[in-house]
């Protein structure tokens, strides 16, 4: 009886322990929605100072070319002049170049523009090496911080401050895989404590 009862006993305690292990697995998927919601939404790139530019007009050789947005945030165009870019999308730039060569200039103009280098980044703080770097398409924080040499052992890994050029603050964000930067952003890593 005596080994009856030590089997049940046995028995109990392993089903119990084992549903104490299978709990802890709902916690993870609730902290994994969190933080999806918090994840950094980048808008539609507008153009900037800095931005270097191709256009190309059909049929007119003459006003096809690479062109770099100044400090004035305007394009200086052959025949049209200036144009202004900042704070254009690139489908906007090419209707506002489109307008100005109809008039007087071209009948029906077709005009294309693609962004060839957008305006770098800046990251600072706890990277190995901190500095100015160039913007590539689809960058995250994560892939910032490799550009930079990666964490210093001091690194707060667990959220990142992003200052985005057109604002004057900066913002916390959970470092994530899924954590967006923008052209001209300056992203600060911060000191952990502990």
């Amino acid at each position: 009886m005596r080994n009856g009862l030590t089997w049940l006993l046995g028995l109990l305690l392993g089903l119990v322990l084992a549903g104490c292990a299978a709990a802890p697995a709902i916690a993870p998927l609730a902290q994994t929605d969190d933080v999806a919601a918090a994840v950094r939404i980048v808008p539609e790139y507008r153009l900037g100072p800095a931005d270097k530019v191709r256009i190309n007009v059909f049929g007119e050789e003459a006003l096809t070319g690479e062109f770099t947005v100044g400090n004035s945030g305007k394009v200086s165009l052959p025949l049209i002049g200036e144009v202004q870019a900042e704070g254009l999308t690139i489908a906007q730039l090419q209707e506002a170049i489109a307008e100005a060569l109809r008039q007087g200039y071209i009948n029906e103009p077709r005009v294309n523009a693609e962004v060839l280098n957008y305006r770098p980044f800046y990251i600072l703080g706890e990277v190995n090496t901190p500095g100015e770097y160039p913007y590539t398409a689809n960058l995250t924080v994560l892939n910032a911080v490799a550009t930079a040499g990666g964490f210093t052992y001091r690194a707060d890994t667990r959220r990142v401050y992003i200052r985005r050029a057109d604002s004057g603050g900066e913002q916390a964000y959970p470092l994530t895989t899924n954590t967006q930067v923008a052209p001209g952003d300056t992203i600060r890593i911060g000191e952990r404590f502990f």
